[in-house]
């Protein structure tokens, strides 16, 4: 889940004008979409610069999700990706048409609900805004971020017992948190620019990448295997780092640059992290190729903020999130294109 967009966009040199009220895209087509490419590397990430790519127009099968009243800060796939999830800073959690949510707010709280009954299993109240919240992936952990103190809570996901507190983990607002997908990492990234990774078993910070990024640090995901980080931000660039390994601390990490023209707000990584996509304040979506590092396409049809992203297991459908209150899922299956 990324940080909302509420504080604005800081690359910005002027306000943004309200969302026009143009027409939005036909029903069912999303088009003017930019450039695409096959790819033909290795599955590792490597380094290597990459022949120009060509220049082409698609159109891309959508739907729009409407039923929010305010912006829709993020959205996921669940329940092998039969169903949506969202979050909206209209207060609500919807779930389209997984049983149980965590959702954090504004309103300084972290909530469990029940989705089958809509009902709240649990409230944890912080003294400050809850940036951020992730549930472990075995379901017994619960992590939020907090704006009051920089910190980040780790709370048994039954009982909302506090297991852990970590104050000043951060010198800034925290974006992200989230926990790795052995469960044994807390990642969080931060206005502060830095990376850290909080280990649950020694109760402290294993790992801190400072100035990981020229500007703010927006969001951060696994690929789930572990072995990678993906980290967006709002220099316009995503970085990923070898995190199992530690070749970052040596080689650097691998630079996705020049896919968006605004502050990246949010990444994913697909199942099996062949491809990231991220969602920018330019109101577009890239999708990029992992193991070569390069963009494979570029989506164009919000006519605001992309908030957040996510792609299914399958591949075959992206969802995003906008600052215009709505969700949009996009057909992305099998594109191929070749080099120029």
């Amino acid at each position: 889940m990324a940080a909302g967009g509420g504080r604005g966009d800081p690359l910005a040199v002027e306000p943004l004008p309200e969302p026009q009220s143009e027409t939005a895209p036909a029903e069912g087509r999303w088009g003017d979409q930019e450039p695409a490419a096959q790819a033909m590397a290795a599955p590792r990430i490597s380094r290597r610069s990459f022949p120009k790519l060509c220049s082409v127009c698609l159109q891309i099968q959508f739907k729009i999700l409407r039923g929010h009243s305010d912006t829709v800060s993020s959205c996921h796939f669940c329940c092998e990706d039969s169903k949506i999830l969202s979050c909206s800073y209209d207060r609500t959690v919807k779930l389209w048409e997984q049983i149980r949510v965590v959702t954090s707010s504004y309103d300084n709280t972290v909530k469990t609900w029940d989705m089958e009954t809509g009902k709240v299993l649990w409230t944890i109240e912080h003294e400050g805004i809850v940036t951020s919240c992730n549930i472990s992936c075995d379901g017994k952990y619960v992590v939020s971020g907090s704006d009051k103190g920089c910190a980040i809570s780790v709370f048994d996901a039954v009982s909302a017992r506090e297991v852990a507190c970590v104050q000043g983990h951060h010198m800034s607002t925290i974006t992200r948190c989230c926990f790795d997908p052995d469960n044994q990492r807390v990642t969080s990234v931060s206005y502060d620019k830095t990376i850290k990774l909080w280990d649950m078993v020694a109760r402290s910070t294993s790992i801190t990448i400072k100035e990981g990024h020229s500007n703010a640090i927006s969001d951060c995901c696994f690929t789930s295997d572990g072995r990678f980080l993906c980290t967006a931000s709002w220099d316009k660039n995503l970085k990923i780092w070898d995190i199992k390994t530690g070749e970052f601390q040596s080689r650097g990490p691998v630079t996705l640059k020049e896919g968006h023209e605004g502050s990246v707000s949010s990444c994913c990584f697909s199942q099996d992290a062949s491809l990231v996509v991220s969602g920018g304040y330019d109101n577009t979506i890239a999708i990029w190729e992992t193991g070569a590092g390069y963009k494979k396409l570029s989506l164009k049809g919000h006519w605001d903020w992309v908030t957040d992203v996510a792609i299914s297991e399958n591949q075959k459908w992206i969802l995003s999130a906008s600052k215009v209150i709505t969700t949009s899922l996009m057909w992305f299956k099998e594109l191929n294109y070749k080099w120029m």
